[in-house]
Formats: structure tokens, sequence, C-alpha cells
């Protein structure tokens, strides 16, 4: 899939000078980032799936301890 991203000049400047200061190409550096997002987000999601499957779980102890 292709696509444009579109960037203010302030995000443009961070961008490249990032992309400058790690060794590779501002597309690197961006691919690099939505990397790093999409697997920050794939955790949050894994971790609220666990918690409400153990609160479940573990509801009847739960209640009692309140």
């Amino acid at each position: 899939m292709s696509m444009n991203l579109r960037l203010d000049d302030d995000r443009t400047a961070a961008l490249r000078e990032r992309a400058r200061l790690e060794g590779v190409s501002p597309h690197a550096a961006a691919l690099r980032a939505v990397d790093e997002y999409l697997s920050a987000t794939d955790r949050r999601a894994r971790v609220r799936r666990t918690a409400a499957e153990q609160a479940e779980t573990w509801r009847e102890l739960l209640d009692r301890l309140k």
C-alpha cells in the first residue's frame, strides 16, 4: 500500500533531524515510528484483554476481598 504522509514544517524538520542523527532516511525513521506505535498499541490491547480475563476468572475472590 502506498500512502502520503503530510507533516507540518516543525514535524518535518524534527523527522529529518532524527533520521540524520540515526543515520537513516526520513522514510526509514517514519516506518520505525509506525512499527513502534503498532507494537505498543498491540501490547496495551493484550494487557487489557488479559486483565479483563483474569478479573473475570477471579471475580468471586475479588468480590470477597472488597
